[in-house]
């Protein structure tokens, strides 16, 4: 029979000179190898992401023989192939002794060398069937293994074996076998891992006990007659590592950036070596940023984050971190692209709209004081930071110490459904209309992304200018991106960017030393949604825009983290980070913006600001600003209508205090961008005659006495009653606290 064999080989080779033709070359081979997964690339050309797009076979990158472990390859030729360094394609020793034996029903060892099995693998024509080769098929078998040795060199053969060669299950390669069953590179596999390799080359499927045997056999070709192997030792090790699967579907740094790059550049863009726009060492830093801040923030409940940075310029992504990884309970939620409230950080683009429209300068005066807006649940009570209110700010103060009440007064003016117009506008696609959410949309009560949000504050840093985030980079040839969308005027645009910048406007929320102050030119904003369930920090600088969320995927509410103790720690540093090298300076002002001396004159100091030079967009300007004396006395003005004000006036008419705020029936919404504790509610009565003792009672219990009184408040229905001297009930109303509240030492209500 070998002899039969080897003359029809012998045959094949004068009479098929085309045969030589249909076998491929080792670089044809090697090129056209496909790995079940991909490699999502950085801008510098590193590995960010490895993902599984092949869910039928685990077949890993093509892997240099050089870059195979030197243990691996003894033991496969001492396994499969003893004389593969000396025969010629077919080991016809090996051939003759194994026909011999078949005539004699022994078993053998087979003699099918590697170069052999490598033309079964190159062509299916030439692999084994269920019930074996056929003649033809060994015969063209043999005829292609000598034609490979006389094309590609014994390396190559041995190189293209290794990364072709089935070994278990779906695992196909070298590289997938020592990842999935090892947990370690091609290159780092010990003897025994070794021998239990080239084992399963043998028999993939075989049973543990099976393959343990036959890796013992190896193990012991390579240990030699000298040393004895621990066969019992080795039969535990093979059965744990059959079972084992340490190879991750996905690894690397990028896991949510780069499946939505994958969407966009495809599976041929990756394996193209197409570079993606993250930057890995941007990337790395924002990862470690991240996680080191959750850390300190433990046992405040706060399990997630995520944030990404864009290039002003082209709006390229260069940095996107989708949750906290190990700290979260729902790692694989993307937090750049997961709905979340945004809280204060739309009052930006509310305040750009109104000096776009000129409805208002960035030294115009709003007042913050209690305001009353009724909405179809009841009364709408906004709350700002402090326990008092700040009485006239200017509208630079407004937003710059993000005061609630201002924002609020500004919606009025605007009006909610040409303020989600514009949001729309912004790349804001918000869920419902103006009308659904209200005024409470100045203060953020609609659903946003990250990556939308951050988008829209580099339009603002653009002078107005909107183009999508880019996640992948201009390929040659591609169509080029839409132009850019003037959504606001660029000068609006500048004066608003010009006032988050200022850190001398912000200094009444959020002290001299904030974490928002850069020691570079930068417009920050913070915010924080109902109940501290989100909590943001975006801005900008002169090349960079960084948006920072944390919370909880869950929705769970965090425990007293505002905006400058959750994401602002993590925005300054990677905006630190983005400088440490480059400036960043103040953009130059548009064409048509005027400057000019602007002071303030008000009823009393606490409404005055210090004079300074203000911008204005022409035909605004102007150099004093001040409220009439008697609007001011009275706080009731045609401009500020859907607002209950109070005088403090006695009314003869009925000879009875009462309460005059708040109304019955007030649902006071605390803010959740402001911790509980720093929050009043202003109880006040009116009509009160000369000399009358008051005390306020709360549910049955006197907190207060005197005609005004700055409470606490706590979630819940509460019955208020003032009451005199006697403690006859003068006046009574039911309000409800909804939000974050206090927790009281021994279960009591703080006043």
């Amino acid at each position: 029979m070998a002899v039969q064999l080897r003359c029809a080989a012998l045959l094949g080779l004068a009479a098929f000179p085309l045969g030589a033709q249909a076998l491929p070359s080792f670089a044809q081979v090697q090129a056209q190898h496909q790995p079940s997964d991909v490699q999502v690339l950085s801008r510098e050309g590193e590995v960010l992401q490895r993902l599984r797009t092949d869910a039928r076979v685990r077949r890993g990158q093509w892997q240099a023989l050089g870059d195979i472990s030197p243990a691996l390859r003894q033991a496969l030729v001492l396994s499969e192939d003893r004389r593969f360094y000396q025969h010629s394609g077919v080991d016809w020793a090996a051939v003759s002794a194994a026909a011999w034996a078949n005539l004699w029903n022994q078993r053998t060892r087979g003699a099918s060398t590697i170069t052999m099995q490598l033309a079964g693998l190159l062509d299916e024509d030439w692999r084994a069937a269920s019930g074996g080769r056929s003649t033809s098929q060994k015969i063209g078998q043999v005829l292609a293994a000598q034609l490979l040795e006389r094309r590609w060199r014994k390396d190559q053969i041995l190189e293209a074996y290794l990364n072709l060669v089935p070994f278990r299950g779906e695992l196909v390669g070298i590289e997938a076998l020592a990842q999935t069953l090892f947990g370690k590179a091609a290159h780092g596999l010990d003897q025994r891992e070794a021998a239990v390799a080239a084992a399963l080359v043998r028999a993939p499927n075989a049973a543990p006990m099976q393959v343990a045997r036959r890796a013992c056999g190896v193990l012991q070709d390579m240990a030699g007659s000298r040393q004895r192997v621990d066969c019992e030792a080795l039969d535990l090790f093979v059965a744990a590592t059959l079972q084992r699967r340490a190879w991750p579907a996905s690894s690397g740094i990028a896991p949510h950036y780069a499946r939505q790059w994958l969407r966009q550049a495809g599976e041929a863009g990756a394996r193209a070596g197409e570079r993606s726009t993250l930057s890995a060492p941007l990337q790395r830093l924002a990862l470690a940023s991240l996680e080191q801040h959750l850390r300190e923030l433990a046992g405040r409940n706060v399990q997630d984050g995520a944030l990404v940075v864009l290039d002003n310029a082209s709006g390229e992504v260069l940095a996107w971190v989708g949750s906290s990884g190990r700290l979260s309970a729902a790692a694989e939620v993307d937090g750049v692209l997961a709905l979340r409230q945004p809280g204060s950080t739309l009052k930006p683009f509310l305040y750009a709209q109104a000096l776009a429209e000129r409805r208002l300068t960035a030294a115009s005066l709003l007042e913050d004081s209690s305001a009353h807006i009724p909405t179809a649940n009841g009364l709408y009570i906004p709350q700002n930071y402090d326990r008092q209110f700040k009485g006239l700010v200017s509208v630079r103060t407004a937003l710059a110490a993000s005061l609630n009440v201002p924002a609020v007064r500004t919606l009025v003016m605007v009006t909610p459904d040409a303020f989600f117009q514009q949001l729309q506008a912004w790349g804001l696609p918000l869920a419902e209309s103006g009308g659904y959410y209200g005024y409470s949309l100045a203060l953020g009560s609609s659903e946003v992304r990250l990556l939308h949000l951050t988008n829209a504050y580099r339009a603002l840093a653009n002078g107005g200018h909107h183009t999508p985030a880019r996640l992948r980079r201009a390929q040659p040839g591609e169509r080029q991106q839409s132009p850019p969308v003037q959504v606001l005027d660029a000068r609006a645009a500048f004066i608003v960017g010009d006032i988050l910048s200022d850190a001398q406007a912000r200094i009444r929320t959020f002290g001299p030393d904030s974490l928002l102050n850069t020691r570079f030119w930068s417009a920050v904003k913070t915010g924080t949604s109902k109940d501290m369930r989100d909590n943001w920090a975006i801005g900008w600088s002169a090349r960079y825009t960084v948006g920072v969320w944390v919370g909880n995927a869950s929705g769970a509410p965090m425990h007293d983290v505002s905006g400058t103790s959750g994401a602002a720690p993590i925005w300054a540093e990677l905006m630190r980070w983005l400088h440490r090298q480059q400036p960043s300076r103040a953009p130059q002002p548009p064409a048509g913006l005027l400057r000019q001396s602007v002071r303030f004159v008000g009823a009393g100091p606490d409404w005055i600001e210090s004079a300074r030079q203000e911008w204005f967009l022409p035909g605004t300007e102007q150099a004093i600003f001040a409220i009439d004396n008697i609007a001011v006395s009275h706080r009731q003005t045609p401009g500020n209508a859907g607002f209950n004000q109070n005088s403090w006036t006695h009314n003869p008419a009925t000879g009875l205090a009462r309460i005059a705020t708040p109304a019955a029936g007030t649902i006071i919404a605390l803010d959740p961008d402001i911790p509980p504790a720093h929050q009043r509610l202003r109880f006040a009565a009116s009509d009160v005659p000369p000399g009358q003792a008051l005390a306020w009672r709360m549910d049955g219990r006197v907190l207060a006495r005197g005609p005004q009184w700055l409470w606490l408040p706590w979630p819940g229905r509460h019955t208020v009653e003032l009451v005199d001297g006697r403690g006859q009930v003068l006046d009574q109303v039911l309000i409800e606290v909804r939000g974050a509240g206090l927790r009281a030492a021994r279960g009591t209500v703080q006043p």
